[in-house]
Order: C-alpha cells, then structure tokens, then sequence
C-alpha cells in the first residue's frame, strides 16, 4: 500500500504537507498543492480510511433512515446523498418500511450508533418516549411532523400547505370538498396546530384542510374524509370509490399525498368521469411521476432540495460539536397548479 511517507518523498515535502493535501486544509501553496497532487496521481495514492477514522474519532459514514414505500422519499434521499457527498461524507441508507420493529432495530443498536457520525431519520412508528430516550446518543435530525425534545428537525409548514391545497380547490368554485388520507377518526372540528397530536403529519393536514374549509365558508362533512391504510395508488382508488359511491359524491378531492392523488384520478376516470370538470383533484409530495400521468398532478412540491441542505448541514454542525438548542427549520414548499385541477389550459401554459 503507497503510504503519504512514499507521497511525501516523491513529491520533495514533509509527511505533514502530504496530509494537509489529503485532508484539503488550507494555507498550502498552490504551486506546492499541485506538486503533491501530481505525486498521489502518479502513485495511485488511496488514503486509509480506517486509520484515518480511528484518529480523527469520526467515520465520515451518515445514516439515514427512511420508510422509502412512497417516491417522496426516494427523491428525498437522492438530494441527502448529494449533499453529504459535497461535504466529504458518505451516506448509508436504511430502509425502515414504516415498521416500528425496523426502526427500533436500527436506532437502538449500539453496534449501529458507533458505526454512524449521525442520523438522519423519518420516524413511522416509534412513539415520541422512544425517540426521546435515544435522542443524545448520537448527533440526529429528523425529518417530517413528528418533533421531539432534544432533536433537531426538518419540515414544511404542512398546515399551511394543506390549507392552500384546499383554498385553491374552493377557488374553483367547487362546493363539495373532499380529503383522502385523514387521521383515524378523522376529525371533524377545526382545531389549531398546537392541540393537534404532534407525531401524525396526516393531523397537520386534515387541520390545514379544515381550516381552509372554514375561510371558505364551507362544512366539514364526516363523509367526505376518508381515512386509508397505506399512502399507496390502490389505497387512493379505493377511498375515491367510496366518495363516488355517496348520493352526494365530491366535487373536488385533497391527496393527502401525490400517490394517492394518482389512484383517485384513476378511479374517476374508470366511471366515465372527467378530472377536472367532474372532480377536481389535488395531490402532495410534488413527486416526479405526478408530472408524467394524464392528467398531471395539481400538487403541493416541498422543496427537497432546500430539506436535505438543511438536514445535512444541521447534522454536520452537531458532528462537529455544536451544543447550541435543538433548532426547529422549515423549508420552503409551493402549490404547483396542473391539468388536474386547471384543465387543458395548464398544459396550453407549460406549452
């Protein structure tokens, strides 16, 4: 193995100057820089990472932990991957399937918290006790609606986006305003944010379309909000036929995600049904593949991008030894308006 002690004499430096190269520290010559880097080129220098972890006390490796059972986090983590990458470090994914065992499994191993310099992680199913007993053992931000004391935390403002999916829908005119994915029971009051369970992003998405309910001057009626099992197509299409099959069908519906926004647009159209002009359709997630179905999503797009800068940087700082509080950051999200809700003018638009 070429060590930088073989770096160092090829290249006419000291052993230190090799590594500050290596370790991209600054205030070395440029000219000097070259020099060395001419010289790790020609011996195919490969650093040891090992003995390089062992005396830095770090692994350079980052966990994150994802359900990855809806597009939405496969695109999020792509953007993750990228920006630890900018930053010299390594992510390692972990796939949770919303299973509270898996999660447990991966969070509480200590074999698995040594291997990591940090956390990144959504949780499904862990309990707010559980992730505050683990919280401190190893630097952590989290990711979606559920907050914890002691951990940082990324998120959009679901509520508020919620309730502009919903204020767009009434805009339209429409009356009868649907919500697919709600909480179990689902609610049938308006309530503000705060006195909503913290843990279950659906809450902060049925208050957000409750609320715009309210602005609008419309009821929340029990029958139009439809709880599902699985943020999946099939669970989407299945809930849209239960609103169909009403004496009252709806209108217009609210996706609480873009999945199940696609399998209820499949469901309308399967009655001889048209989107919009029958049934307004709104999804969220702004997933790629909402762009590409006929007719493309109406959509609320968090930024991903902005959520993994955020997250990546955040986990670095507590890596490298910030004691500041927990910080709770928000990222930027938008409604992106399309041919579910605005018809062939949307396309005419892009076009």
């Amino acid at each position: 193995m070429v060590t930088q002690r073989d770096v160092a004499r090829r290249a006419g430096v000291s052993v230190r100057t090799v590594s500050n190269v290596v370790n991209n520290f600054a205030y070395v010559a440029e000219e000097t820089r070259a020099q060395v880097q001419r010289a790790l080129d020609e011996l195919d220098y490969r650093p040891n990472v090992a003995a390089r972890s062992l005396n830095r006390g770090r692994s350079d490796l980052l966990a994150l932990v994802l359900p990855l059972d809806v597009p939405y986090f496969t695109e999020l983590a792509a953007h993750v991957v990228d920006r630890a990458e900018e930053r010299g470090y390594t992510v390692l994914i972990d796939r949770t399937a919303g299973m509270a065992e898996r999660e447990r499994q991966i969070l509480m191993r200590r074999d698995r918290s040594a291997l990591f310099d940090g956390f990144i992680f959504s949780p499904s199913s862990l309990t707010e006790d559980e992730l505050r007993r683990w919280a401190g053992k190893c630097p952590a931000v989290m990711l979606g609606e559920m907050r914890v004391d002691g951990l940082d935390h990324v998120a959009i403002d679901d509520t508020a986006a919620a309730r502009c999916a919903t204020a767009h829908l009434a805009s339209l005119g429409r009356t009868r305003i649907a919500a697919i994915g709600v909480p179990h029971p689902p609610r049938t009051e308006t309530a503000a944010l705060p006195s909503l369970p913290r843990r279950e992003t659906p809450a902060h998405r049925s208050a957000g379309y409750e609320q715009a309910l309210a602005e609008a001057g419309l009821p929340v009626r029990p029958e139009l909000a439809i709880p599902v099992r699985r943020y999946q197509r099939e669970d989407g299409r299945h809930a849209m036929d239960r609103l169909l099959d009403l004496a009252e069908p709806p209108d217009a519906v609210f996706c609480f995600n873009d999945l199940l926004a696609i399998g209820a647009v499949r469901a309308v159209l399967s009655r001889g049904l048209r989107v919009p002009e029958d049934v307004a359709v709104v999804g969220f997630d702004g997933i790629e593949e909402g762009r590409f179905v006929t007719p493309a999503l109406t959509t609320i797009a968090p930024d991903k991008e902005r959520i993994a800068e955020l997250a990546v940087a955040r986990l670095l700082e507590r890596v490298e030894g910030d004691q500041s509080p927990p910080a709770q950051l928000e990222a930027p999200w938008r409604l992106v308006v399309d041919e579910s809700t605005a018809g062939r003018h949307a396309r005419e638009a892009r076009l």
